[in-house]
Order: structure tokens, then sequence, then C-alpha cells
């Protein structure tokens, strides 16, 4: 059966224009300084970053400590970068090692949320490996972020002579909330003191990088994927693509959280949080207004060590990464399920149809950016038996609120220019039933963007000009992927696109993690509370179901 060309799409009534100039210049400022073989200095980036006006970090240009972007550079980074004297970024090993650079040997560095590979030497080099282009997009403007924060509270604290580590000591002191400080005390790595005796000036490099270097990284991380698809017997099964987090999925086939409930009940009232015990008492006196199951998967993260081995008993496989690309993927061979252990929301399940299925899913933990390209095209190069691809990430909203789910039919990809109109396998249909604190908004449009950092007001209000309210980045790159599933060209560039007719089932899930618009403050800083299960949840039981329906194991 001959594959579908994919047809023009629609205009919009008006141009999507180049995002902001101070934007833009600011990329192309970074992107080529980076083109040297040589080291420079962060600060040199520092003009066009205040210039840009960050909606993340609105305060770049004033004197004043934009505590809300210090906290979120500081989740991005590792806890002692403040220490280090340069940062070197690369694809691989190698290039480090050719460069006099053996990482492998170096200390390994963390950072809280973002899952980057970061090496020590202990002498004041860091390193990190990139896993595609949106690292860098991501990694500079955050290093230059931190930098310009770190200064000013610097400058602050050495006016001020002592000041106690206590958040309301700090907020009377040097202006802010106790609640920022008490989050940036957490995050900072540093204490206080150590930032007052010191001014940071970072150096950079780049030890070069290409399309080709990605690539090679994303073949070495499907591998072994693709090796334990083969040991499992799976490997030319049809296959369905899930993009979204290591628990949600997991959590609703496999029972593990629901079978130890009284373990983790136990553990919240010995030694968890006051708002998961005040919560527990609101379930038991029937006040409560969310999920149990919800409530009962989020504790379970803090009070349940990793139980792969049951996990892998009910049919669900686990691999971490060991590359620069560090997403972690799932193996969930739809014919080794047990019902039994399923969601009751998941609905009723045929059991025979669903011993016979001959699907698996292949869940993969989101990854940032280019990387969504980069994987997709490599499983759909290396297999010809993908069904479906479904996508659920985190996003800016211009017009909801944080915990509302949207599905967008047009997304716009700022990497390549183009515009995609989907028939999108979702609707608020598939999503309202499981969804308590939110609402969920169907037919809007998402612009993937190439970093959060990299937009301001004026970039903003030119895309809610245009109708677009879902600001993220990843859905671009998984369309530009896919149009060259059914394509015979490469992805175009600066063209609209009509995805009504595919080879496969597309689906693409956003929830609201942030509104620029509002505040500015961002998931980043704050993180998501136990109600964020709702959107999580309801958006991962609509993928589920329509996995198994289109198997023929629950109703559609």
């Amino acid at each position: 059966m001959a594959v579908p060309r994919i047809r023009p799409a629609p205009s919009f009534d008006g141009d999507v224009q180049p995002p902001s100039d101070d934007v833009e210049l600011y990329h192309r400022t970074y992107t080529t300084l980076l083109r040297s073989s040589g080291e420079m200095w962060l600060r040199v980036l520092e003009p066009a970053h205040r210039a840009m006006g960050s909606s993340l970090h609105g305060l770049a240009a004033s004197d004043d400590l934009d505590l809300g972007a210090l906290i979120y550079a500081c989740r991005r980074l590792p806890g002692d970068v403040y220490t280090a004297r340069r940062i070197v970024l690369g694809q691989e090993a190698v290039q480090f090692a050719r460069a006099g650079m053996r990482i492998v040997d170096w200390e390994l560095r963390e950072a809280p949320a973002r899952r980057r590979r970061w090496f020590a030497d202990g002498a004041g080099t860091l390193a990190v490996l990139l896993a595609s282009g949106s690292d860098l997009d991501d990694l500079v403007p955050t290093l230059v972020a931190y930098q310009l924060e770190w200064n000013k509270l610097h400058r602050r604290l050495v006016a001020a002579g002592h000041v106690d580590a206590d958040a309301a000591a700090c907020a009377e002191a040097l202006g802010g909330t106790e609640d920022d400080w008490e989050r940036l005390l957490e995050a900072l790595g540093a204490t206080l003191e150590e930032v007052r005796d010191a001014s940071l000036d970072l150096r950079i490099r780049m030890l070069g990088g290409s399309a080709v270097g990605y690539a090679r990284i994303t073949r070495r991380w499907w591998t072994p994927v693709r090796q334990m698809l083969a040991e499992l017997g799976v490997a030319d099964r049809p296959l369905y693509l899930v993009s979204s987090n290591t628990h949600s999925l997991a959590n609703l086939v496999s029972g593990v959280p629901r079978t130890h409930e009284d373990e983790v009940v136990r553990w919240i009232v010995r030694a968890g949080p006051q708002d998961l015990r005040d919560e527990l008492e609101r379930f038991r006196e029937g006040r409560a207004r969310g999920s149990w199951e919800n409530f009962l998967y989020y504790a379970a993260r803090s009070a349940l060590e990793p139980r792969g081995a049951e996990e892998r008993s009910a049919g669900v496989t686990h691999l971490s990464s060991e590359t620069a690309l560090r997403v972690s993927a799932q193996i969930i061979p739809l014919e080794r399920l047990r019902p039994e252990l399923f969601d009751s929301r998941l609905g009723d399940v045929d059991r025979g149809a669903l011993a016979s299925a001959p699907g698996v899913i292949v869940n993969i933990e989101y990854p940032l950016g280019l990387a969504a390209y980069n994987i997709l095209r490599e499983i759909t190069t290396a297999s010809d038996t993908l069904r479906g691809v479904y996508v659920l990430g985190k996003a800016a909203t211009l017009n909801a609120a944080v915990g509302d789910v949207m599905l967008s039919s047009v997304i716009f990809d700022e990497h390549s220019r183009s515009t995609y109109w989907l028939d999108n396998a979702f609707s608020v249909d598939d999503i309202t039933p499981y969804l308590v604190f939110g609402s969920g908004l169907d037919n809007q449009r998402a612009v993937t963007v190439k970093s959060t950092f990299l937009q301001n007001r004026e970039y903003l209000d030119l895309y809610y000009r245009e109708a677009f309210t879902v600001v993220e980045m990843e859905a671009g790159p998984f369309c530009n992927a896919v149009y060259e599933i059914a394509d015979v060209d490469r992805h175009p560039s600066g063209e609209a696109v009509n995805f009504a007719k595919l080879p496969i089932d597309l689906g693409i899930i956003h929830y609201a993690s942030d509104t620029p618009y509002t505040q500015a403050r961002t998931l980043g800083a704050r993180g998501l509370s136990y109600y964020g299960m709702d959107s999580t949840y309801a958006s991962t039981i609509a993928i589920a179901r329509r996995i198994l329906s289109l198997e023929g194991a629950v109703a559609a």
C-alpha cells in the first residue's frame, strides 16, 4: 500500500514571523562564538542575555535579585558548579580524550532537574556531554543566568555583611519572599558565606559538534533497547512509542504501588511530609476530591524502593541509558501484562484479546528538544513496525492554568520553521473523565521553542496574536520525524504541512506547568505537588486506553 503524500495545509490568517530580534541575536551570538576552538569568558554573553529580556529571567538587566531564575538555574546545574573555573562541552568522551581530558576517570556529577552527564576533574574543570543541539540552547543561557544572579547575590551579601542562612532573615535583608529563599537555600549547593566570599567568572569551551555525532549517540542509545526487544522475542512486533515519564504507565499496568498500599500509607504516617499526611486524613474522612490511586502513586515515589524485578514479572522491563542521551526506556509487551493488576480506570479488559495482542509499547523518558527527532528517526530507520507515536509532556500555557491538559491540532516548529496541522488522536472526551483539578482544552496551537530561556514578552505576544497558546520543546521535532515516515523527502523547512492522513497513529498531549504571562515562576523553580498527578495520570490513562483499544483489548 502506497504511503500517502502529505498535502499542503491551509495558511494562517497572518504570517508567523521570526521570533524577537533580541532572542535571535542572543542565539546567534553564542552559537558563533562557540565555534572557536579556544575558551571564551561567559561574561561576553551577559549583555545579549540581558538585552533579550527573557520571560524566565525578567530581572536579568536589573540590580534586583531574580530568585526564580536562580532557583531554576541551580536545579539544572551540578551543585558545585560555582567551584569551577571553566566548563567544557562536547558530544562524546573521545572528543575530550583528544583534547587531553580523560573524563572517564573524573568524578561524576548530577543536576537535580536535567538528565545530563557531568564530570569534574577536581581542579576547576567541569565537562558535560551534550545529546543534541537543544542541550546547547538549554545549557548556555542557564549558565549565564546562574552567573549573573550569583554575582548579584554576591554583591548584596558583601554590602549586607553577615546574613543568617535562614529564609526569613534573607528575605528581610536581601529582598524576596521567604518561600523563594527556602527553595533557593535548598537548591544553591553553596553556603551564603561561599557566595559572599567569591564572585563567579566562568570560562566556556565547545569541543566541536555535528549532526552525525548526535546521530551516533542516538544509535548507541537505541542499540540496547533493540537488543532487549530481541531477547524478549518482540523485535518484529507492532510498536507503539510513548514519550512520557518512567512512572505513570508502569504504575497503571504493573499495580506495584497498589500492591504495597499498606507500606506506602505507613510511610506517609511515619515519615511523609505534612501536606501528604493532611491529604491522607482527608481521604480517611471522605473529604478528599482527588484520586486515591494518584495519591498512592505520588507517595510511592518516596515510600518504595525501586522494584524492577516486581515490575518485570508484571510485564514492564526498564532500561537505563549509559550514553550521553540520558533517556530511560521501558519495554512493555502487551501479551505479558496481567490485567488483574491494572488500574481500574483502564476499563474492562478482554483477557483473551490482551493475551494474544502482538503490540509492544516502548516508553521513553521525554527527551529534550531535537533529541526527540533523533530518537524517532533512529527507531523508524531500524524498524518498519511503528503503529503509533504518543507524546505526553510539560508546556507553558498563555491562556490556561497550571495543571490543565492541552491538546493541539497545530504545531509550529522553530527549528524547521514548518507548521504541522494534525488530526490529534486524542480529544477532551479521552481526558476529562479522569481529570479532577484541571480542565481539558483541545483545538489548541503549540509552538516548539529552542529553549525555555529563549523567549521574551514580545516573542510570546507575537505567537499569542496568531492564537498559539502552548509553548513547549518536543512536539515539533517529533513531527519532523513523523513527516519522514510518511514522505520520501526529508522534513520541510518553512512549509505548512497537513497531517490529516498518516500511516501511523499520532497523539500529542501537554499539561500546563508554567504561566509566563501571569507569573515569573515555573515548575523548574517550584515543582508540582501531588495535585499535579491529576493531569499526568488523566493523560497517561488516555494513552494506555488508546493503545489497548487499537489492539482490541478494551472498548474504544
